[in-house]
């Protein structure tokens, strides 16, 4: 059991970290292409995982995720945004709604790709190793895809439903991003967000039956 799970971490590094520079690549590009330079002039516009990697959400929670509740998840150190930099005609609130949704985006499009890799890998080139790769690839692109997606900030969901509300909600968004972290952490060490599993199931296996009807 223990050796399965050294396994799986050692193999799960590669496509963790690249998943995760992804994202927030995702919104950096997001963010210039609405004006917003910050990104790009911080030098987070790279691929270079080094300057995207956070020592709690880049390497504990991911490490605590799999441990406690048998799944990746994990995150990097967030993309600066300036709102204020967008072009005047880009609403502020709007504009980080689309900062944020490109993140979880670009993961719901990487999963599709390491399911195509993934069934090409089984069809064609049954090794464990490679095989593994594109599981875990596809399994921790999804989970990181709908985690981010709860409306807790500084989650990107909470910037997506915070461009829907009126503006009186500011205040609870503004509040709860004090104690948000906490309460990620939370969720990750007791395994309460593996609900997340049942709609991130639903789509692996879409993902997956997908390229199989194409392979046949």
């Amino acid at each position: 059991m223990i050796r399965n799970k050294i396994f799986y971490i050692a193999i799960g590094v590669i496509p963790l970290l690249f998943s995760m520079v992804i994202h927030e690549v995702a919104h950096g590009w997001a963010a210039l292409k609405l004006g917003d330079s910050t990104a790009k002039d911080a030098g987070r516009l790279t691929l270079n995982p080094i300057a995207h990697l956070d020592p709690m959400m880049s390497v504990v929670v991911p490490l605590l995720s799999y441990l406690l509740a048998g799944v990746f998840f994990g995150g990097a150190k967030p993309v600066p945004v300036n709102p204020y930099r967008f072009y005047p005609h880009i609403e502020m609130r709007r504009g980080m709604m689309l900062v944020a949704a490109a993140g979880p985006l670009s993961n719901l499009a990487l999963a599709f790709i390491s399911a195509f890799l993934y069934v090409a890998a089984y069809r064609f080139f049954p090794n464990e190793i490679v095989i593994t790769f594109f599981e875990i690839s596809l399994m921790f692109n999804i989970m990181l895809c709908f985690f981010n997606l709860i409306p807790i900030p500084p989650l990107d969901g909470s910037r997506i439903l915070h461009g829907f509300l009126p503006r009186e909600y500011d205040m609870i968004f503004i509040t709860l991003e004090r104690y948000g972290f906490i309460i990620i952490m939370a969720l990750v060490v007791t395994g309460a967000f593996s609900v997340l599993l049942v709609p991130a199931r639903l789509i692996l296996k879409l993902f997956i039956w997908i390229p199989t009807l194409i392979f046949g």
